[in-house]
């Protein structure tokens, strides 16, 4: 197993699987002594992808295409990527993410379900297998695979380095000279169901701006962050960056950063990768998967109470029975009953509190 000079890894879920990936890519890098790494990612991924260390290539998946256009790009993949590797990872138990592995590597190791009637198949076939367990945070299941190679690791979530020019760039860009220490708001998600209610989101920007220290709100250009940026009310101390900011540009301003406010999405996954201070509201999305890790305790959540503070970390859920359900809004809504019910000010207060003591 030393003896590996070409990996495949393959990680077709959300922006956050993908950057939650770093720590598993950098410890193959380091054991293998710079081996060629490919990634094979949904292309909704691949602006994330693009920025992980140690890649040589990227294949793009679209789910997008139409059936001709997906049997064309299927041959395209296989025959790019057909025993060219020494060791293919797929970190997805999907039945597509499991075929490219067993493709692409002479060695085989994959994620899969615990289900036997959907993962028997590969069982049979794959080189080794792990189970993806749905209450085990993402970090330690994509690490999975160390374990199985027999390879050290920290448990440590891991972030993207940046040189010392690109700080002094970002820094330019965004005149931070002028606004001095800030700390990030992001209101923003890629699922409507995953977003603080505009009330809700105006009243702790009005109590965020009484503490003296700058907010930069940010988000992208998807159509739910450029309707939030209209939202968001003309506040001193308060700089909305939403629509301004590309993904490396927020890295960057994260590492830059105070402290973290915002939604459970892929920003606050990089904020805790760099330790900073995060306070997270969370709505149905259950946290035994996508609590923030904490590298100060190595260790997340799955316990749903109102408020609790881990590490450097504070979560905020609505003191509901139902929470945390797991679904995509209530009622075969977008719209998440619980966000609606967690009070801004209890929020702020975690926040001054904290302020006023760091």
């Amino acid at each position: 197993m030393k003896k590996i000079n070409k990996i495949l890894l393959v990680i077709q879920r959300s922006n956050g699987d993908v950057f939650l990936s770093v720590s598993l890519i950098n410890s193959l890098y380091n054991f293998y002594k710079s081996p060629d790494i490919d990634l094979l990612v949904n292309d909704d991924t691949y602006q994330v992808a693009k920025l992980l260390p140690n890649i040589n290539n990227i294949y793009k998946f679209s789910y997008t295409l139409k059936k001709d256009f997906r049997l064309k790009q299927e041959k395209n993949i296989i025959k790019s990527i057909f025993k060219k590797y020494d060791l293919s990872i797929s970190l997805t138990a999907s039945d597509r993410s499991v075929i490219y592995a067993l493709l692409g590597g002479k060695i085989s190791i994959c994620a899969i379900e615990r289900d036997n009637r959907k993962s028997w198949w590969k069982k049979l076939l794959l080189t080794h297998y792990y189970y993806f367990d749905s209450f085990q945070q993402i970090l330690i299941n994509n690490l999975q695979p160390l374990k199985i190679l027999n390879i050290d690791h920290d448990n440590i979530q891991q972030s993207i380095n940046f040189s010392q020019n690109d700080h002094v760039n970002i820094s330019k860009k965004f005149k931070l000279k002028d606004i001095g220490s800030f700390i990030i708001f992001h209101p923003s998600a890629q699922y409507e169901y995953k977003i603080y209610p505009k009330k809700h989101r105006d009243k702790l920007l009005k109590l965020l701006s009484s503490l003296g220290v700058s907010i930069i709100v940010t988000g992208g250009n998807s159509e739910i962050d450029l309707k939030i940026k209209n939202e968001i009310p003309s506040i001193s101390n308060v700089h909305n960056f939403i629509g301004k900011t590309s993904i490396q540009d927020y890295f960057l301003l994260s590492q830059l950063s105070l402290a973290y406010i915002g939604m459970d999405t892929l920003n606050m996954h990089v904020a805790a990768s760099q330790s900073k201070r995060i306070f997270a509201i969370f709505g149905p999305t259950k946290l035994s998967l996508w609590s923030p890790w904490s590298n100060s305790v190595k260790m997340s959540t799955s316990i749903d109470i109102p408020v609790q503070t881990y590490g450097e970390n504070t979560i905020f859920q609505a003191d509901m029975k139902c929470v945390a359900c797991g679904k995509k809004g209530c009622e075969n809504t977008n719209f998440s009953k619980c966000l609606d019910n967690i009070d801004p000010t209890i929020v702020f207060e975690e926040v001054r509190n904290w302020y006023k003591n760091a």
